[in-house]
């Protein structure tokens, strides 16, 4: 809401009359909803990282915090997650 608001102000189609709505569906979801909320539409999930130390070929790494809330996430909505973790 606070940047909506600056994106009104501060450019110049906000300031000619155009008003900024910022939409963020997932908000209030937790990990485990939002894995659900994406096989509802079908996301394929070996498509998408989460990783802060992927390696040289792309491998997430399955230890940050990152692979950790992932992996809990996917845990809670009890679906296998695809991500091949590096060796």
């Amino acid at each position: 809401e606070a940047y909506a608001k600056l994106a009104n102000l501060a450019t110049k189609a906000g300031v000619e009359g155009e008003d900024f709505k910022i939409h963020a569906p997932l908000l209030h979801l937790d990990k485990a909803e939002i894995i659900r909320e994406g096989l509802r539409y079908d996301i394929d999930y070996s498509l998408t990282f989460s990783c802060y130390d992927k390696d040289s070929e792309g491998k997430a790494c399955g230890v940050c915090e990152s692979c950790q809330y992932r992996a809990e996430g996917f845990k809670q909505a009890e679906v296998v997650d695809p991500t091949v973790y590096r060796d």
